[in-house]
């Protein structure tokens, strides 16, 4: 396994690749892992580089400590001080919407392993992943209501699109938290494991997806995300443009040709 090195900025993130896969640490545990700009905007880099780099074929988030992540850090910035007209419209657009989009539009999959507490922007930072694994001590809270505020981070967009929306209302309204068994029931964790086996699962399934047909699993993500939006015809056209792409990929020759072959493919995520 190969580390970034640390710097106070790095430090906040860390960041090593093992078998193609790039895990990434929130590492802010005296807070729960709270997002300050720097760290929002070191997270975004790694995303941008995930995609970019041919030797990360998928990604793991998770956070240090006792929790996964407890929301943006309402100390100082856009929560203090005089504000002008504006100004929070630009703060959400410009920080938390750009984050939940790296994360969306990262061309490799994402699996969250949420080790704790997910509140507020901490919740939408999981729910945005391809995949969610959830400790058992894991919990899920929409807080924006038990702050007077409307949830923000795309959560509106996510929620609705993950339960339907009067369960979607259900938790913005009340603000209750959601033990990771009863968010799997609701369709927003796809597995439940012991606390001391999070990281195994979460490193089995990162492993078998790096071993996978990148630019094919890029393009199914791709498809899944946008088909949420549109008709019935432009998501029949996306997915026909989206398998004349793949099928110039070696990995989709491969595939061909293993079943030709009657054996196992050996994909390089090309």
């Amino acid at each position: 396994m190969t580390s970034s090195p640390e710097d106070p900025v790095e430090s906040l993130v860390l960041h090593a690749t093992d078998n193609q896969v790039s895990w990434l640490t929130l590492n802010r545990p005296d807070s729960l892992n709270a997002i300050t700009p720097d760290l929002r905007e070191h997270l975004i880099r790694k995303f941008l580089d995930a995609s970019a780099d041919p030797a990360v074929r998928a990604v793991v988030l998770t956070g240090a400590g006792r929790g996964f992540c407890a929301g943006a850090d309402l100390r100082g910035g856009a929560a203090a001080g005089e504000r002008m007209p504006g100004d929070v419209a630009r703060t959400i657009r410009r920080g938390a919407q750009r984050l939940i989009a790296a994360v969306l539009d990262c061309e490799k999959p994402v699996i969250a392993a949420v080790n704790g507490a997910a509140a507020g922007l901490g919740a939408h930072l999981a729910l945005a992943c391809d995949l969610v694994l959830a400790a058992e001590s894991a919990r899920f809270v929409e807080v924006f209501v038990r702050r007077g505020l409307v949830p923000d981070g795309g959560g509106a967009y996510l929620l609705p699109r993950l339960v339907g929306p009067q369960r979607a209302k259900e938790l913005m309204f009340f603000g209750d938290a959601l033990t990771a068994t009863d968010a799997q029931r609701l369709g927003l964790v796809n597995r439940v494991v012991p606390a001391d086996g999070l990281e195994k699962t979460a490193r089995a399934w990162a492993e078998r997806l790096a071993a996978g047909p990148t630019r094919a699993l890029a393009l199914t993500k791709q498809l899944v995300n946008a088909s949420l939006d549109g008709d019935r015809a432009s998501a029949f056209a996306a997915e026909a443009a989206a398998q004349e792409i793949n099928m110039t990929t070696a990995d989709a020759r491969e595939g061909v040709a293993s079943f030709v072959e009657r054996r196992e493919p050996r994909y390089h995520g090309r």
